[in-house]
């Protein structure tokens, strides 16, 4: 299997199964001297696991990070960072039954039509499993970029939003959701608990917003820092959609609606009147906030009988035991913020490398 890396300067590969001994990640191209250890790294890990509370997945894994490789004497010395997550909950004879039978929705199917056979245990590389990986890595990448303030947040589940008049930055972490409407959280509890019970799932928006990120970074063409984003966030499991600012809402205004006009400001730089870019304008940051939201669809492994086909192409129904989460996107909060942290070091260090500044 190929392509498990991203990045460019700051490089990142992941690797390991959902029901494998263990997962990890290699992180190449951190500058050295920054200070780490596995208490850095643990909180953002401890934000993602399983098993926090009933509107997750009830899969119990400690999720605790060891660090193998790249640290001597509590700072990065700029060799390959090596960190290892070991699983420690697997049951994997709790997707007995789907081993010759495709979960719709998931990637049974097209892994098996490319590979010749499958991972059936969590779905192998599928699985969101994997996305621990990918948040320890981010932990890592925040330390090259303390300028920057990042918050992910969901602002939407099962077609229910946050209304923006109740945004309260302090109630994300003060409910299971990241939720920063107290009116909204309590809505989602009761509608994330009937689809759990009625042994379905629901789709959620994450949204992540990037303040301190100077202007200038990111390319005008094949290196846009909007494009990278994009790009990151969809290699998310269960991300099926990806908006910059406005995104789609973009496309119903005017010319004059969608521009971020400019006053001039200190230093002479300008002051916005808005953000409808989401602080990237031509591939390359403005100076204000940058804004990604991000589409995750429902959980495919669902205890409701759906039709399928078995791996001989014989009609079926399937129906998957195991613990899984009943919206996916509440524990891909961490992972989209992860993720965010890691393109913006990226493109910081590719800004350096380019024009020889911070």
């Amino acid at each position: 299997m190929s392509w498990n890396t991203f990045g460019r300067v700051l490089r990142f590969t992941t690797w390991g199964e959902s029901h494998g001994p263990a997962l990890g990640v290699v992180l190449d191209g951190c500058p050295p001297g920054l200070e780490l250890s596995e208490d850095v790294i643990q909180p953002f890990l401890d934000a993602r696991k399983p098993g926090t509370s009933k509107f997750t997945t009830q899969r119990k894994e400690a999720d605790l990070v060891k660090i193998l490789s790249g640290v001597f004497e509590g700072k990065t010395t700029g060799t390959p960072i090596s960190l290892m997550i070991e699983n420690t909950d697997q049951r994997s004879k709790d997707y007995s039954e789907i081993a010759k039978t495709y979960r719709p929705g998931h990637a049974d199917y097209t892994y098996d039509a490319k590979y010749g056979f499958r991972d059936y245990r969590g779905g192998g590389r599928s699985s969101a499993r994997e996305t621990a990986a990918r948040v320890a890595a981010g932990a890592v990448a925040r330390l090259a970029i303390p300028e920057v303030k990042l918050t992910a947040y969901v602002s939407e589940i099962g077609g229910d939003a946050i209304d923006p008049a109740n945004f309260d930055a302090d109630e994300i972490n003060n409910n299971p959701f990241w939720c920063p409407d107290a009116a909204a959280a309590e809505r989602w509890a009761k509608l994330v608990d009937e689809a759990r019970k009625a042994g379905s799932s629901l789709g959620a928006v994450v949204e992540c917003v990037a303040e301190g990120v100077p202007a200038g970074w990111g390319a005008p063409v094949y290196a846009k820092l909007d494009s990278d984003l994009a790009a990151g966030m969809m290699t998310i499991n269960a991300v099926k959609g990806v908006e910059i600012g406005d995104g789609f809402g973009a496309a119903r205004l005017s010319g004059e609606q969608n521009a971020d006009a400019m006053t001039p400001g200190a230093d002479s730089t300008p002051d916005f009147a808005a953000n409808h870019a989401g602080g990237i304008a031509g591939g390359i940051s403005t100076g204000q906030p940058v804004v990604v939201r991000v589409a995750f669809k429902p959980t495919s492994s669902i205890l409701t009988p759906v039709d399928s086909i078995t791996k001989d192409g014989e009609a079926a129904q399937v129906r998957t035991k195991g613990r899984h989460d009943p919206c996916v996107g509440i524990r891909g909060t961490p992972v989209v913020e992860a993720m965010m942290a890691l393109v913006l070091a990226d493109h910081k260090m590719l800004h350096r490398a380019q024009v020889g500044s911070n």
